[in-house]
């Protein structure tokens, strides 16, 4: 490592040219970084979605559902396979390993479409791959207003007018749409009037289909030119419809449509609506993001775009911004800015109180830059974004350690120059002296954060970005304190004349000599004082809890809200306004927004009786109430319930919700307890029981077993023999019933819009149960017969949702955790499920959600972490070639330990991912200052001097720098510890950690560890004094 510093100094002049090169490589590289708020932790999945109007869910699951599943299974790299079975929709995930290409799983998957199309019956569905999006892609929701205008205007504005422009906005995958009415040509024909014409309902389906068409006729030449034959038949208006001719009369007399039918717009049937404040429907657009594009970047450009979208509008039609995904990253990397420029100040604060040299001080601050910058670059060649867990858990402590020791050894060493000593050559001195024991602490800064990169899953995606901006950085830092110091040091300060330790060094120094001394005199008091602190953390450790990560306080809410299964479109927008205007009176909110059912591309598979109620609330200075937002969820939940009662409510947030959904693949709560079966109402009965018991342990909230069942169902079940005697076949009566709500036909083409055609019977015809049985079905006779007759029809209750995973059906039971840690809870809630339901014989229970998550990490960092902590030791002995000094550093590590768990419960935070990434960095910090410090002690040693002189002077000697690497290390993170911005939850623990470990660690890497080196060395001596003089006695006698 010496060498480097002289050819460092021998190549001054390259070095800065290679350092402004870099710092140019870094600005570049500041200006492409990818901004979020998170990282992205959508697993690598590929979305297969099945519109499927008239089949239920049990018919879903077994004419789809389960046919693409078979298609998918035994695909290379997958994982597992998920689907959800609803009403008309099936939606199956596919998940493939993470270091896949997802563009290639969606090839793999698209390329056995085939073989699962071909499964599924014919006019069922047809199974269609996904938008290539994100769970988080949903970065910016709009609506489109218009007075005086109807929904069915506005949607269709939304659909024709700004979607597809809006696609071909680069980053923007997809723009779903919620809420209005589909327009429709709708033939609203007469059942009646059909039999009174005795015509069948296919006749009139057939001249529809024969009577939309253009053909072509090639060519006709005449003279020396040529011409095209074209016939025009496409339905071009409603009149063109009414003036099909069906039939003829037995008199000649063209029976027309308009003769047996009402022709007209009319909404297709609604499978979602959405609605804001209280105040009725309105029409909402999503911008769905790209696979790995850059959120902040692609909100601009949506942001743009809608701007120059509305000048091209109808009159009096607006788009205004329901969401910008923009905002929270803003805020919250305001968030990450000021507790970095707020750390830093610390930083340099204390480097120039500590050094006594501004220019000294300003050196050792550039460190900062210029390792960030370099950082930066890694990033975005790595991909990786810059977000709360890549940028927030940044120290600048760790990144000035190296250059905050070799700037202290060369203004020491050039304090105590002599005249004739070359000014270069003290320089090259001071910088080789701590080179290696630099380069050791950064390497074993730099090995604790292996662990992290092991992780895998959900975990590896929220924490390795973070472990690998570290490394970056800690990799620049190095270079910049062995190369850039000691040459920026020939410049700036050959000509410094510094008078020694400042007044403040002076004054810890008078207190710390003489604890130091006393603390030698007493080497087992000493050492039983820091075992004992040690002990006593351990005894906490139970009553700390653990949680996979805290929450990020998203400034909204999102409250969920389930009803009956089976519910009305009209009782589901009657209830959304009443929540939505209870929300909207506290004065804490500032814009309430639902989307109900699901939307045009189903990427979240929700029916008519669940809802998503977006609530967006006012910056807290603002709140007229003091209170924490649990207080107001609290008085939310309270009031809902007392004047919107018969549903289920749930709180999260928008952000949260979808991870937690990531993380399970459907859950959206803290915790999801899944039990897996074949029979319904077994997993239904089970499922409840469970949901009862956990109810009531402590911090249960939001409990939710997931609604399988109470879908009433209007079934019809054709007789065969009744449809043999009159001659009916099956697709007679089933086009009879599609026609109910609505058969489509054909598509009528206006310009650039495309609208369905569709036959349906008026309301009045198929209001009620004995309405449809009136229903009559006529054959090519011209004979009716009631749908009565030809079929039973009963009312009756089935499945509301059938979801499945690994071939198996499977049920949830989804609840939130309050009050307390997740671990905990889930132990005592495992405790009371194990006493109080029996789960039946080939039935499986499984705990997932965050718990699932948490024990995943907590496994491999158990493996991990010893590991990594074997390779520490072993640098430690490769460093100074002996055990008992390695030993004696690496005891620096559960010392400083001490400190981290007792800051975290007096702090009352559980022990999270975020505080483990803490005790990584604390760990580096503690033992590359007991290196600094052993390692001139043990200089001094083989100087000559007895082992208590050795450690008394190496400590006060090192205990400059190894103040100011924990001070600048500890300070930089005060700002994330005490922060409240938006962000502040995730960065805190990790701050808390940092600074209560460094309080422990440094107090005992000064006192304790040359105390127990000198006892330890001394005791040494004596024994092999001792041998000596037993091996001379026989000579003398």
């Amino acid at each position: 490592m010496g060498r480097l510093v002289d050819l460092a100094l021998r190549y001054r002049v390259l070095v800065l040219l290679g350092t402004l090169f870099i710092a140019a490589m870094g600005i570049v590289s500041l200006n492409n970084l990818a901004i979020d708020v998170e990282p992205d932790i959508t697993p690598n999945q590929v979305l297969v979605l099945t519109r499927a109007p008239s089949l239920s869910p049990l018919e879903v699951e077994q004419l789809i559902s389960f046919p693409v599943e078979t298609a998918m299974s035994g695909l290379p790299g997958t994982r597992r396979i998920q689907s959800v079975s609803k009403y008309g929709l099936s939606y199956v995930a596919v998940y493939f390993n993470d270091d896949m290409d997802p563009y290639f799983c969606r090839q793999l998957v698209n390329e056995r479409l085939a073989q699962a199309k071909e499964a599924v019956p014919p006019n069922v569905g047809v199974p269609e791959l996904g938008p290539i999006s994100t769970g988080l892609g949903e970065i910016y929701q709009f609506k489109v207003t218009g007075p005086g205008r109807s929904l069915m205007e506005l949607r269709t504005i939304l659909d024709w007018n700004i979607a597809p422009k809006m696609r071909l906005v680069p980053g923007v995958v997809e723009v779903n749409s919620q809420g209005g009415e589909l327009k429709t040509y709708q033939v609203e024909v007469d059942n009646e009037k059909l039999a009174s014409y005795h015509l069948p309902l296919s006749r009139v389906i057939e001249a529809l289909g024969k009577n939309n068409a253009n053909a072509g006729g090639a060519y006709l030449e005449h003279s020396e030119q040529q011409s095209l034959i074209r016939g025009e038949g496409l339905i071009g208006s409603l009149d063109d419809i009414e003036n099909i001719v069906v039939a003829n009369s037995p008199t000649g007399t063209p029976i027309f449509i308009r003769n047996i039918a009402n022709v007209q717009f009319a909404p297709m049937v609604r499978r979602g609506f959405a609605t804001q404040d209280g105040k009725g429907e309105i029409v909402v657009g999503v911008a769905m993001m790209l696979l790995g594009e850059n959120s902040r970047a692609v909100a601009d450009r949506v942001k743009e775009e809608l701007a120059e979208l509305q000048k091209t509008l109808p009159p009096g039609v607006k788009i205004e911004t329901l969401y910008d995904r923009k905002d929270l990253v803003n805020r919250t990397i305001q968030t990450v800015r000021r507790n970095l420029i707020e750390g830093g100040i610390l930083v340099i604060a204390v480097l120039l109180l500590l050094l006594g040299s501004f220019r000294a001080g300003a050196m050792v601050s550039l460190a900062i830059p210029l390792s960030m910058l370099v950082a930066v670059t890694g990033m975005v060649q790595a991909k990786i974004s810059g977000n709360l867990m890549s940028l927030g858990a940044i120290d600048f402590g760790l990144i000035v350690d190296g250059s905050v020791v070799i700037i202290e050894n060369i203004l020491r060493r050039l304090h105590e120059r002599k005249p004739e000593e070359p000014v270069e050559e003290t320089i090259r001195r001071a910088g080789a002296e701590v080179a290696k024991p630099i380069f050791f602490g950064v390497a074993i800064i730099f090995l604790v954060y292996v662990p992290i990169l092991t992780l895998s899953g959900v975990e590896g995606k929220m924490f390795k970005p973070m472990a690998a901006t570290v490394l970056f950085a800690l990799v620049a830092s190095l270079v910049v304190a062995l190369v850039l110091m000691p040459v920026l040091s020939w410049y700036v300060l050959r000509n410094q004349t510094e008078e020694g330790p400042t007044r403040i060094m002076r004054k810890i120094d008078a207190w710390y000599r003489p604890v130091l001394q006393h603390a030698l005199a007493r080497p087992l008091l000493t050492g039983g004082i820091a075992v004992g602190l040690f002990a006593i953390s351990l005894i906490g450790i139970p009553f700390l809890g653990a949680e996979f990560i805290p929450s990020l306080d998203e400034g909204s809410i999102l409250v969920q809200m389930y009803r009956v299964p089976g519910i009305s479109i009209t009782e589901s927008l009657h209830g959304n306004e009443i929540v939505e205007t209870v929300l909207r009176e506290f004065p804490e909110v500032q814009r309430v927004v639902s989307r109900t059912g699901s939307p045009e591309v189903a990427t979240d598979p929700m029916a008519i009786d669940q809802s998503d109620v977006y609530v967006t609330l006012k910056p807290m200075d603002d709140w007229p109430k003091k209170r924490s937002k649990d207080d107001l969820i609290g008085a939310m939940k309270k009031r809902l319930e007392e004047e919107a009662p018969g549903a289920v409510y749930s709180f999260s947030q928008p952000i949260q919700m979808r991870m937690q959904e990531l993380m399970e693949g459907g859950s959206r709560s803290d915790l999801a307890i899944k039990l897996y079966g074949e029979d319904l109402d077994t997993l239904r009965r089970t499922a409840d029981q469970i949901a009862a018991t956990v109810a009531k342990v402590r911090g249960a909230a939001d409990v939710r077993a997931e609604r399988v069942a109470g879908l009433p169902y209007l079934r019809i079940r054709l007789r065969r023999d009744e449809l043999a005697r009159h001659g009916l076949d099956a697709a007679s009566v089933l086009d009879t019933i599609e026609s109910i709500g609505g058969k489509t036909v054909g598509t009528i083409v206006e310009g650039n819009k495309r609208f369905d055609m569709q036959v349906r019977f008026p309301l009045q015809q198929r209001e009620s149960t004995q309405a449809v049985s009136n229903l009559r079905v006529g054959d090519n006779e011209g004979h009716f017969v009631p749908l009565g007759q030809l079929a039973d029809i009963q009312d009756e209750e089935g499945p509301a949702q059938i979801s499945r995973e690994g071939g198996q059906r499977r049920i949830t039971v989804e609840l939130n955790v309050r009050g307390r840690d997740l671990a905990s809870f889930v132990a005592d809630a495992q405790k009371a499920v194990s006493a109080n339901v029996r789960i039946p014989s080939g039935y499986e229970l499984q705990w997932g959600g965050q718990f699932e998550q948490l024990q995943s990490a907590s496994r491999r960092l158990m493996i991990v972490v010893p590991a990594a902590l074997l390779l520490i030791f072993a640098l430690l002995y490769f460093n100074f070639r002996a055990v008992m000094p390695a030993v004696l550093i690496f005891l620096n590590i559960p010392l400083a330990a001490t400190g981290g768990i007792v800051a975290l419960l007096l702090r009352g935070m559980p022990f999270s991912i975020s505080a483990g990434v803490g005790f990584i960095a604390l760990f580096g910090i503690a033992v590359l200052n007991g290196i600094v410090l052993l390692t001139y002690i043990r200089e001094l040693q083989q100087e000559g001097k007895p082992p208590r002189e050795a450690a008394e002077q190496g400590a006060e000697t090192r205990l400059r720098p190894v103040l100011m690497t924990a001070l600048v290390a500890s300070l930089g993170f005060i700002p994330m510890a005490v922060s409240h911005g938006a962000g502040a939850e995730v960065q805190r623990p990790l701050a808390t950690v940092v600074i209560g470990g460094l309080v422990t660690s440094t107090a005992l890497t000064l006192v304790v560890l040359p105390t127990l080196f000198s006892w330890i060395e001394e005791r040494a001596r004596r024994r092999s004094a001792e041998r000596g003089g037993l091996r001379m006695s026989p000579q003398a006698r």
